[in-house]
């Protein structure tokens, strides 16, 4: 076999490997319709904790990002560590958003000053964060989040932004992506067109070049019509409009309690939540009728991890 043949073989196989999609990478069909199904807030309190573990064992939820600020999330942590193959992230926290239920930062005070108010907590809003805080603590405190999960001895699978805070501002989009980049781990990522409308038409291919995976959806702009009043048929009708490849939702899915109703105006739509992906038939049938596939981030944080493996 001659040279020029054999770089030929090479090129035609390099080729076919970037050609790939996530879905083929992933070892499903090319037409496949795969779904991320994570939820929000874990750890953030009883009742959150309770909705995501409701949602994994009797229902459809097959991911969860946890908030290591909060006072419940060690409790998460043990379920989360006594069943070891599900799919666990951080929900990196830069904000304490409820009036009446507050959390500080899980780096050392000291450090990380620009990301508290005056009461030593995380700032209130978004835009709050953007004008007292500095991208490299914000840095730091991810990073902190991040080593406290694996501290505990989780195998993460994954990382995402509470409010968006680290998505939503260039500066911060940075650190986020540094933060993925140095765990080796998949992270949240708005969809194509998104990025295209807020002029980031870039960013999917930068994050390619550095090795990370992320699904090729988030549904994501379809929640500014997303209220408590239509929980089940708004979701039925997102996965009834599924495009091929991985998709990512994500909920907030609660128990409805006492608790949640004195932390968040928002406890109807996450109580609803839970139950559209636990015990309504609506949503069940749609995933069928669609032949949508249910996987974890877990997939895409191997497939992540392999590709790099092969290429050192």
């Amino acid at each position: 076999m001659n040279f020029f043949y054999v770089l030929l073989l090479v090129s035609v196989s390099v080729y076919s490997a970037h050609a790939q999609t996530l879905v083929e990478c992933l070892g499903y069909d090319a037409n496949a319709k795969l779904l991320i199904i994570n939820n929000d807030d874990a750890g953030m309190c009883y009742s959150s904790n309770q909705g995501t573990i409701l949602g994994m064992e009797n229902g459809l939820l097959s991911s969860a990002t946890i908030m290591f600020t909060c006072d419940w999330s060690p409790a998460m942590v043990k379920y989360a560590l006594e069943n070891p193959k599900k799919s666990f992230g951080v929900h990196l926290t830069l904000t304490s958003e409820w009036k009446g239920y507050k959390w500080g930062s899980v780096a050392p005070s000291s450090e990380v000053s620009s990301l508290l108010d005056e009461n030593g907590k995380l700032w209130a809003g978004v835009r709050d964060v953007y004008k007292h805080a500095k991208p490299e603590e914000a840095y730091l405190e991810g990073k902190a989040q991040i080593q406290k999960a694996l501290d505990y001895g989780l195998d993460i699978t994954h990382i995402d932004s509470h409010m968006g805070t680290f998505q939503l501002h260039p500066k911060y989009l940075e650190k986020y992506i540094q933060l993925a980049v140095d765990f080796n781990l998949p992270l949240r990522m708005a969809s194509q067109s998104t990025h295209e409308r807020f002029k980031m038409g870039d960013l999917r291919n930068i994050c390619e070049k550095k090795g990370l995976i992320f699904p090729d959806f988030l549904v994501y702009e379809e929640l500014e019509n997303y209220n408590s009043t239509d929980v089940e048929s708004f979701w039925v009708n997102i996965i009834n409009n599924l495009s091929v490849g991985v998709t990512e939702l994500y909920l907030h899915a609660s128990t409805e309690s006492d608790e949640l109703k004195a932390i968040t105006n928002s406890w109807k739509k996450r109580a609803e939540e839970l139950n559209a992906f636990t015990s309504s038939e609506a949503v069940r049938n749609a995933l069928k009728q669609n032949n949508v596939h249910i996987i974890s981030y877990r997939e895409l944080r191997d497939l992540q991890r392999n590709t790099i493996n092969n290429k050192n």
